[in-house]
């Protein structure tokens, strides 16, 4: 589902009736620039009041105009509902721009309905809340995420593995695929804001005394943040999307689901299947992979008895930099080898994300009250 937005409107978009409500940020004299912002406070946050970010920036052109640029960024679940464990549905987009107007409007920016309805996005999060209810956890599934060799082929230069394994992610210039614990997430919030993924968390942090008690509800979080509109522009044109970046266009579940499910299928293709076979004795994995792979050559073979006994120390991606020697096409070769090997299938940890995409229904937490009984896991 979609989830945070940022809206990019030039002078001609917006009314400012109150320019007091905004504070001075930064400030460039020597290139006639400077920003001005309203935030959410910690207080109003806190007392139930959710607003967006506001950067009002101000240029001056070569003819001493002032030019203003608004940006808007917001999490729309949390908009709506109060909290974006929560998610929206099509039929939300009305309720949604009506509650945004108003918002403004008490943040003194006017816009006109039709004019939001058309306004440039510069970036926009999609997610899936992935409700466990099967004895599975958050923890164990993005250990299973992290097994998977993405780095390598998705132009990613860095991961973060943190709050000890309870949230992943690979991270580039323009884009993040993450994964964590949403109530783990919480949990860390009350503690430190700063140490938590998920920002304005104190909007929400009373639920988590409703999850202390629950039963049997865990909640893994699947999010894709496309942070620059090059890069919207890019994955919608991969994906086969046409459609205008605009804020109405992009509140299409349809948009969120091929964007997720593009990723998870990207995960699934780079964890080779060996790695599911790694709780399996070293004597029945070489009587499984030569029973089904009888063309192997002996030194093949060897390799791929090696490459199961590292990956059951590290995981690939640690393996493949500690044995690289740069651009070292052999390794890639190997691992296409490896791919094709013909193995009786094992359960895929992975299956609950992806059914849970393909179904993509809105989760909702009144569905889950019952479940959220005597349970004390997190006291």
């Amino acid at each position: 589902m979609i989830d945070t937005i940022k809206l990019t409107l030039d002078k001609s978009m917006f009314y400012i009736s109150d320019n007091s409500k905004f504070e001075r940020n930064t400030m460039n004299s020597s290139r006639g620039y400077y920003t001005m912002v309203q935030n959410p406070t910690k207080g109003e946050l806190k007392n139930g009041f959710y607003k967006p970010r506001l950067t009002l920036s101000h240029r001056y052109n070569c003819s001493g105009r002032s030019e203003e640029t608004l940006a808007i960024e917001l999490s729309l679940p949390k908009l709506l509902f109060g909290n974006n464990f929560d998610e929206l549905v099509l039929d939300d987009y009305q309720k949604v721009t009506e509650k945004l107007n108003q918002v403004l409007k008490q943040m003194g920016v006017y816009i006109f309905k039709n004019v939001l309805e058309r306004t440039p996005v510069s970036l926009v999060h999609y997610s899936k809340n992935i409700p466990l209810t099967d004895g599975s956890t958050p923890h164990y599934l993005i250990s299973k995420i992290k097994e998977a060799n993405v780095n390598l082929s998705l132009d990613i230069n860095q991961t973060d593995y943190r709050n000890d394994g309870h949230s992943y992610k690979w991270h580039s210039s323009s884009y993040e695929v993450t994964f964590y614990d949403k109530i783990k997430d919480l949990e860390i919030a009350k503690k430190s804001e700063k140490r938590a993924i998920e920002k304005d968390n104190n909007l929400q942090l009373g639920l988590f005394d409703e999850f202390q008690s629950r039963k049997t509800f865990e909640v893994l979080r699947m999010e894709i943040r496309l942070n620059q509109r090059q890069k919207i522009r890019q994955l919608f044109k991969t994906l086969g999307i046409e459609t205008e970046i605009t804020f109405k266009n992009l509140f299409d579940p349809t948009i969120s689901q091929k964007v997720l499910l593009h990723y998870l299928n990207e995960i699934k293709r780079n964890r080779i299947q060996i790695i599911d076979y790694k709780n399996i004795g070293l004597r029945d994995f070489i009587s499984t992979l030569v029973l089904n792979n009888s063309n192997l050559s002996s030194t093949k073979t060897l390799q791929i008895i090696g490459l199961k006994t590292a990956i059951e120390n590290f995981n690939i991606r640690e393996f493949r930099q500690m044995i690289s020697k740069g651009k070292d096409k052999s390794w890639y070769r190997f691992i296409k080898q490896v791919k094709e090997l013909k193995l009786p299938l094992v359960k895929n940890p992975l299956s609950v994300l992806e059914e849970n995409l393909i179904k993509f229904e809105p989760l909702h937490l009144v569905d889950y009250q019952s479940n959220m009984l005597n349970n004390d896991k997190y006291n």
